[in-house]
């Protein structure tokens, strides 16, 4: 079926139910084609867990191909710091073998992909880390009003690190330990 441009049809003919329709059906398959290209943007990751590097960062097998997946939102102490590795052990315990959906946002600067990782009864893991005290809301990256929250409960119930006086954030750590080697 061929459209005309409205300039070419009659007045007349512009109010008729069959040309009404017409410009329904090429809005219709207008938004149906933007909605394809929005939804292929995001991706859901689905696989078994084959590696846990840190509290924050896991490694999924797809049909042979493993994918590095970054979560979303939260920032884990790196594996030198107090918490560092009861964080890498929580993720552990959570995922490791597990078959898990990494819900896809983007992928960082590394090539990683930043994602939200959903465990099959529904948990969701940076959620679950957060709640547990063993991350922070990275709010550098994620505006999430819950996050914000799950780390302010953690906090008045001294969960996990911030169990500790003054524990440091991440990227604290990461920039000191930067300086130190320059």
């Amino acid at each position: 079926m061929s459209f005309l441009p409205l300039s070419v049809v009659p007045k007349t003919l512009s109010n008729s139910p069959v040309f009404i329709g017409a410009k329904l059906k090429r809005l219709f398959l207008i938004c149906f084609a933007l909605c394809a290209i929005i939804a292929l943007n995001a991706r859901d990751i689905s696989g078994k867990v084959v590696r846990v590097m840190d509290g924050d960062t896991i490694e999924i097998l797809n049909n042979r191909v493993t994918y590095k997946i970054r979560l979303a939102g939260i920032d884990c102490p790196e594996k030198k710091q107090a918490y560092g590795m009861k964080a890498k052990a929580f993720t552990s315990g959570m995922v490791f073998g597990a078959h898990v959906t990494a819900r896809d946002d983007t992928k960082d600067r590394y090539g990683r992909y930043v994602a939200s990782v959903l465990l099959q009864n529904g948990k969701n893991l940076n959620y679950e880390l957060l709640k547990s005290g063993l991350a922070w809301h990275y709010k550098q990256y994620s505006k999430s009003q819950i996050m914000a929250a799950m780390e302010t409960t953690a906090k008045r119930k001294r969960l996990g690190l911030w169990a500790e006086k003054n524990p440091i954030p991440p990227w604290e750590f990461r920039k000191m330990k930067r300086i130190k080697h320059n």
